[in-house]
This record gives C-alpha cells, structure tokens and sequence, in this order.
C-alpha cells in the first residue's frame, strides 16, 4: 500500500515584487487503492459538463478563469446561475472522493523579510502534515513551474526536518522518512486531481482573504458569487480536509508566518539538509 498526493498553488511566491498577498498550497492524497475510483467520479463530473455546458474533457478546469469569467471559458456563453451551480457540483464530487488534503497559507503581510522562503516553507509545512497523517510510504506529484525548488527542499528535509517544540522556542529534527524519490512533474490539464488542487487553494485563497481578513471582494466575483457562498463550499470540502493539520481553525488551514516568527523568531535555515 502507498499514498498517491497532488500539489497545486493559488496565488505567486514572490515577496518583493508580488500580485497577491498570499500564497496558498493545496495537496491532495490518497491511497493507491483509492485512486481508480476517485479518478472516475472526476472523470463522470466533466462528462457531465461536456453534455450539459459543452465544455470538453480535455479543457483544464482553471479555477481563477472560471470564477472570473475569463477564456477559455466565455465561449461557453454561462450564465451566473450555471457558475454557480458547476463550482457547487464539482465541490461535493470532490468532497466524496475518498482522499485528504492539507492546504498550507503563507500571508505575506506577517513577513518581515524579503529573503523569506515562501515556496519552500508552505512545501515543508505540507509535506510534515502528510508525513505525521501516514504511516505509508507516498510519492508527491506537482504542476509544473517551480519543480527545481521543490525537489531541492524535499530531498533536504529527508534529513533536516526542525520541528519547534511545544514547551519552549527550542527545535528538534524530524527527517521526512516516508517520501519516495524527487517531486515529480506532470502538466496540470494532464491530471484531474492537480486542478482539484487548483480548485481547493482557490476557494481557501477567497475564504482567507475575503471572510477571514475581511477584504472587500473584486466585482468580477461578487457579481456572483456571495460570502456565504464561500463559506458553503468550504463546508462542503471540509469533508476531506485534514482538519487536524492545524488546531487554529475548523478546517486546519495551516497558516504562516506564525506570530512568534513575525517578531523575528526564526528556525535554523538548511541548505541540502545541512544547517546554515
């Protein structure tokens, strides 16, 4: 038995020069003997968009086109009810895969340094929910883009993981044991399950930004879709996130920099698992 897990991102990892504010990380995973019939139920969703909307099932389903309205999707002629209705469909098909996720958030305005490691701490912080949530081994497959950084930061934690303590601002290392080979690559309209994960980090980029922090939604949204509108689908996926991933909210967003970081408490950097 192993476990099958998708990465996908919302939003950019940059920290300077950067078009939002927060980086969200979304992963997927499932047991190997779970896969063919989550495949199939994702499978049956596009067949279904295809009948009724004519959207064809090797159109990448890209979640920030679709909400706002942009191609490929316009040729489609949806109305905002068949919006609606497709993102509240496509959430409770993935709600009844048999699978989990860790979505990880990085709020840039709680960092305090311009050389912080966005990409590489959101890929640590998943990777350490999916090893704690399994004893399996697992392999990690990612859209492509950033694939260098994270084959660099995955084979570095397999053998310097620090962990902060509980009881003291102290760490410990816990190398990542279970991962099997480097992050590998696959284009995301290849794979059903990658723009699941499209699908999820967008949706928790919205609730984090637009329900949490309050931020005042852009029109091209709001024209359709609501704050409670939201926080339903958030409900609706709540049935595969890993909720124990993070005990700060209901739904285990695992959310950094945390507040001791952002008064300039750091862990020890690693460079290919060698203390900086």
């Amino acid at each position: 038995m192993s476990v099958i897990a998708y990465f996908d991102e919302s939003g950019d990892d940059g920290t300077v020069n950067y078009s939002s504010e927060t980086f969200i990380l979304s992963s997927l995973y499932m047991q190997d003997s779970d896969w063919l019939e989550n495949y199939n139920k994702l499978k049956s969703f596009r067949k279904s968009l295809k009948e009724r909307f004519g959207i064809p099932l090797k159109e990448e389903f890209h979640t920030a086109h679709f909400f706002k309205d942009k191609d490929p999707y316009r040729q489609y002629d949806l109305s905002n009810n068949d919006r609606y209705t497709i993102i509240m469909v496509y959430a409770n098909v993935i709600a009844s895969l048999n699978a989990k996720v860790v979505n990880t958030v990085i709020d840039k305005k709680n960092i305090t340094t311009q050389d912080y490691p966005v990409l590489k701490n959101s890929l640590t912080y998943t990777i350490q929910r999916i090893e704690n949530d399994s004893s399996w081994k697992y392999i990690i497959i990612s859209d492509k883009g950033r694939i260098s950084i994270m084959k660099k930061t995955a084979r570095a934690i397999r053998n310097f993981n620090p962990i902060i303590s509980h009881f003291d601002s102290t760490y410990y290392n816990s190398p990542i044991k279970n991962m099997i080979e480097d992050i590998l690559e696959k284009d995301s309209k290849e794979s059903y399950f990658i723009q699941v994960c499209d699908f999820i980090s967008y949706v928790v980029n919205l609730y984090y930004k637009y329900v949490l922090k309050k931020q005042e939604m852009p029109k091209r949204i709001s024209s359709w879709l609501k704050l409670e509108d939201i926080e339903k689908i958030m409900e609706i996926l709540k049935n595969v996130y890993n909720t124990q991933a993070s005990s700060s909210n209901e739904y285990g967003l695992v959310i950094y920099p945390k507040l001791w970081q952002k008064k300039g408490t750091t862990l020890p950097s690693f460079e290919d698992g060698v203390v900086q």
